[in-house]
Parts: C-alpha cells; sequence; structure tokens
C-alpha cells in the first residue's frame, strides 16, 4: 500500500480526543526534542561528525579530574589505575550495543530499554536510575564550578552554587539545536585548557612521573597492587556506567547508515559512544597526576584540596605564568567545562522524568517543567555539600547504574542475538509491548539488589569491595536465564502493528514515510505510528502516533493483544 493511499484512508475523527492537547504540546521541536519519541528523519540533519562532536561535548566535566584525585589519594597510583582500566573496560563492552541501536534506530535509552527486557512501565524504573545519574553529576560539576567562583571571584559557594545551576536553563531549553553548536564552538578552547598544564608538568618536570607511580595513597595498601583496593576504586569509576545514555541523548540523531557514509557513521558511533569511556579514563588518570604532584611539590596540606580541579589547574598554571593569569584561566576553564556538561545533564534529565511523569500520569507537563525540577534536586545537593562525600555516593550509585546497562547491554547482545528470544528490531510503542517483562526487572532487582547489600557490608567487609563486580556478573547471567525461563514471552504483546508499509528502508534504516495522526491530525513517520483501534466514521483504518498513545488517558486507541 502507497503512502498516499494511507493518507487518504487516515481521516481525521470528529469526537474530541483526550489525548490531543497534550500529544500537540510534545511535538514543539525546540522545546520539547523529541521527548517520548524516536528522532525522525526529518529532523535529523547533522552529519556524523557533528553528532559525534556534540556528544563528546558532554564529557567535558571536570569530576572524572576529581574522581582519579579521589581514588589515588585513598588507594594509591597502581590501585586507582588499575580500577580505572577495570572499569574503563566494563564501560566500553557495554557501551557497544547501545550505542549502536541508539544511532541506528534513533531511540534513546529509554525507548531501548522498553524493548530490551523492560517493558512498557518497566523502563520508568530505570528511567528513575537515570534521571539520578544526571542530578547527582549536575551537582558535582555545579559544585566544582562553585569552587572555581569562589577562589576567582570571592563569590560565596552558597551563591555559586545557584549561578551554575540558573547559568544552563538558557542553553537547556532549546535542545539539540543549540546544545551541538554550543559543544561544538567550546570544544578547542577546552580542550587548550585542559591539555597544555599537563603537558607542561610531564615536559619541564620529567621527574614527576616516577613521583606519580610511587605514590602509596593514604589507605596503607603498599606500592603494589591490592585486589580489595583496586574494586573500591572500580567501583567509584563505574558510576559513570550511565554516562552513555547521557551520549546516547546525541547518538540518536545520528544520520542514517549507508554505503556512502558507513565509515564516518562507524568512527562516530564508537568514539562518541562507548569511546567516550577512553577520554574519561585519560582525564582520571591525568587528575591523579595533578593532585600527586601538588602533594608532593607543595606540603602534605595541599592534600585538603588537590582534589578540587580549580586548585589543580591553578597549582600548575601558576608554574606558567603569573598569577592573575593563571587564576583567570583556572576559572575559565572550570565554567567552560560545567557549561559544556552540565547542559546534558539537565537535558537528559529532564528527558528521563518527562518521559516517566507522561508514561505513568498520561498527561504532559512539558520538558522545561522537568528541567526546572532536576535543577533543584541538583542544587539542593550542592547545598547540601555532596562533594564531601563524592567517594560514599558513587560508590553506591555505581550498583544501580550497572545492574540497568548491563542488563540491557545483555538483553541486546545476548537475548536478541545469540538466544534469539529478543525481538531484534526495538520495540517502544504503547500496546505493542506489555507493561511489565519479568526480564529485565528481575534481573535488574537481583543485581542492584544484591550489590547493594553487599556494598554496605551485609555479606562482610571482606566483600564488599567487590560489590561492582558481583553486580556486572549477577546481570549478565541472570538476564538470559530470566529470558529462557520465560521463554520470551513477556516482550512483545503484539506482533502486527496493522500498517502494510515496511518499518525499515533498503538501507535498513528506520522509514522516512509518512502516515496521517487522526488524534492530532498531524505526520508522523513509519516507525512512530500504529494502526488505531478506533476506525473512521465510515469504517476505513486510521493511524495513530505513538506520541498520542502516550498521552491517551481513555486507552479506547490501543490495539488488543494478539493471542
Amino acid at each position: 500500500m502507497s503512502t498516499d493511499t494511507q493518507h487518504t484512508s487516515a481521516s481525521p475523527h470528529t469526537l474530541p480526543a483526550p489525548a490531543d492537547t497534550d500529544a500537540r504540546a510534545a511535538t514543539r521541536e525546540s522545546l520539547e526534542d523529541y521527548t517520548l519519541r524516536f528522532a525522525p528523519r526529518s529532523y535529523r540533519k547533522w552529519a556524523p561528525g557533528v553528532v559525534a562532536t556534540s556528544a563528546l561535548g558532554g564529557i567535558a566535566y571536570l569530576a572524572d579530574f576529581s574522581i582519579g584525585a579521589n581514588i589515588g589519594i585513598a588507594h594509591g597510583t597502581t590501585n586507582a589505575l588499575l580500577g580505572i582500566a577495570v572499569a574503563a573496560l566494563i564501560i566500553f563492552v557495554t557501551g557497544i550495543p547501545l550505542a549502536y541501536y541508539a544511532a541506528r534506530y534513533n531511540l534513546d535509552l529509554d525507548l531501548i530499554t522498553r524493548g530490551s527486557g523492560f517493558g512498557y512501565y518497566g523502563s520508568v524504573i530505570t528511567n528513575v536510575i537515570f534521571a539520578t545519574f544526571t542530578f547527582i553529576f549536575f551537582a558535582l560539576e555545579g559544585s566544582i564550578m562553585a569552587q572555581g567562583l569562589e577562589l576567582g571571584l570571592g563569590i560565596p559557594k552558597p551563591l555559586g552554587y545557584a549561578a551554575s545551576t540558573l547559568i544552563v536553563i538558557p542553553f537547556v531549553i532549546y535542545g539539540m539545536k543549540v546544545l551541538s553548536k554550543l559543544q561544538v564552538w567550546t570544544t578547542p578552547l577546552w580542550l587548550i585548557l585542559m591539555v597544555i598544564p599537563f603537558a607542561y608538568l610531564v615536559i619541564t618536570n620529567p621527574e614527576s612521573i616516577g613521583t606519580f607511580f610511587a605514590y602509596e595513597g593514604e589507605s596503607g595498601a603498599g606500592a603494589g597492587a591490592n585486589l580489595a583496593s583496586v574494586m573500591l576504586a572500580a567501583g567509584v569509576c563505574l558510576s559513570l556506567i550511565a554516562q552513555i545514555a547521557e551520549q546516547i541523548d546525541y547518538l540518536r540523531f545520528m544520520p542514517p547508515k549507508t554505503e556512502a557514509n558507513r565509515v564516518a557513521w562507524w568512527r562516530a558511533v564508537i568514539l562518541a559512544g562507548p569511546g567516550w569511556v577512553i577520554f574519561g579514563a585519560v582525564k582520571q588518570a591525568v587528575g591523579l597526576f595533578i593532585a600527586v604532584y601538588l602533594i608532593a611539590t607543595l606540603d602534605p596540606a595541599a592534600s585538603a584540596t588537590a582534589n578540587e580541579p580549580v586548585h589543580q589547574f591553578l597549582g600548575v598554571y601558576e608554574h606558567m605564568m603569573p598569577g592573575w593569569l593563571a587564576l583567570a584561566l583556572a576559572v575559565i576553564l572550570v565554567v567552560i567545562s560545567q557549561i559544556k556538561i552540565n547542559v546534558t545533564n539537565a537535558y537528559s534529565g529532564s528527558l528521563a522524568w518527562t518521559n516517566s511523569f507522561t508514561r505513568v500520569t498520561r498527561t504532559y507537563p512539558g520538558r522545561l517543567v522537568f528541567v526546572v525540577v532536576n535543577l533543584m534536586i541538583a542544587l539542593a545537593l550542592m547545598e547540601l555539600n555532596m562533594f564531601e562525600f563524592l567517594n560514599t555516593i558513587l560508590g553506591f550509585y555505581a550498583n544501580c547504574g550497572m545492574a540497568w546497562i548491563v542488563t540491557v547491554a545483555t538483553d541486546i547482545a545476548i537475548n536478541k542475538y545469540v538466544l534469539k528470544l529478543s525481538p531484534k528490531q526495538p520495540e517502544f510503542r504503547r500496546g505493542m509491548l506489555y507493561n511489565w517483562n519479568p526480564v529485565g526487572v528481575v534481573s535488574l532487582a537481583l543485581s542492584a539488589g544484591i550489590s547493594i547489600a553487599m556494598f554496605f557490608g551485609a555479606f562482610g567487609s571482606g566483600i564488599a569491595p567487590f560489590s561492582p563486580i558481583f553486580a556486572v556478573a549477577i546481570a549478565v547471567v541472570a538476564t538470559p536465564l530470566m529470558a529462557i525461563a520465560t521463554g520470551g514471552r513477556f516482550y512483545l504483546r503484539r506482533t502486527d502493528d496493522g500498517i502494510d508499509l515496511p518499518m525499515l528502508d533498503d538501507d535498513g534504516n528506520p522509514s522516512g514515510a509518512k502516515l496521517l495522526c487522526h488524534v492530532t491530525g498531524m505526520e508522523f513517520e513509519r516507525p512512530d505510528m500504529l494502526l488505531s483501534a478506533e476506525p473512521a466514521a465510515d469504517g476505513s483504518k486510521q493511524y495513530i502516533s505513538s506520541l498520542a498513545l502516550a498521552t491517551d488517558k481513555t486507552g479506547r486507541y490501543v490495539l488488543p493483544a494478539q493471542g
């Protein structure tokens, strides 16, 4: 059936539709940025390199420097570097299937999660985990910016926290169109300000390399490797595993993959997807390197601020230039980095909260509402001085983040491609999925629940450091076992969406063919559409968008389950 035929048969209904107002509100591209649905081909006009640069701009955060310094000061250089390597390997491997699905099918991680073991409502749980990630790291970065403003301009930290929160709002409300420009324009200056100090230290103080590797930290673990210390360090670094979800919020805007652009397409997906952790690991190691240098060359009291990036860079800049210029550049670096990452934290957090709220209440309040909600939670954390408890907060969160990410990655890699119990093509639309799928929900509960209990010493202090590894192992094992135990019965409520047009084009990309949604009276691309359970007045077929279904309180448009 041709697209034109589909349009003709989809005549708008005459009765008022409860979903109409909310669905139309969610289609405002500049403010809403495809919050509740896949990113259509008509909107994705960026080249792979621009998307990748925008995504990598989101990892400009300075928290890596703090994390590296903290775990190094606690456990020594050797254990910290091994922990960083362990975490980076896990994050890279689990990020590959997630980044591919996001870029190939133009979905954010919530939409991927729905069809990868969790169900239509089940992924709300993981959305809350992700939203928590965004406000924790927003607060962390905001704290770092406040430290810079206090040191450079004498602004009290409480006011600095407020300033770091309010400054991102004008950028975030306009979504990808503004964020992509911000990230591309600021990246060169950010790179120069960050790389030069490290290069200066290595070139002018080559002995600092030996001092760095000999540093034993405060734990008394000694100069050699200690497995428990390595795992504790890895656990803190693994709290960043949910960063892949923020990378995906950009990667979903990748252009269609074709034979002509496949090399550039894959390069962008790998570099900006799982590849983010390579840059993150380098920053963690550099943060530790600078911290050790400051502790060794200044005095023991330097360790009190050696984990604060503004003091790290200021300490190096002061060896290179006049004090006033060193201070100015350190503050500029901190402010640029904070804005680059916190616009992403605020943006991604608003998407997660909005998506969850709309599914649960069938009401769309607008993404801007949850930009404010997310920022207020982050501001409260900053005022409570969460920076002082960084290792504990991140170590605890790591278990939740890993349980989610590893479960979804395992479902894609094993349940879809090896066991073939999970549908290979991602599904996210209401009515096509069961509301709850025990495969992902149970695996998440087991992985997070047991590893968190371990983290807090329920199985003894000796095993507590290994909670992150158990979180990974449990998710990897439980996810396929649950799929086998359920026979994959709870993935799809329906296998036929009632539309004759193919979902994918000849290159395997989501089709750009458009259909008319009879509820909103607007056109949507094929992957967003389903047959409506409500026929037209003349008995002909009508079609409805996933967006209208998400805000429909009556359920009258939802197709019945197939046997």
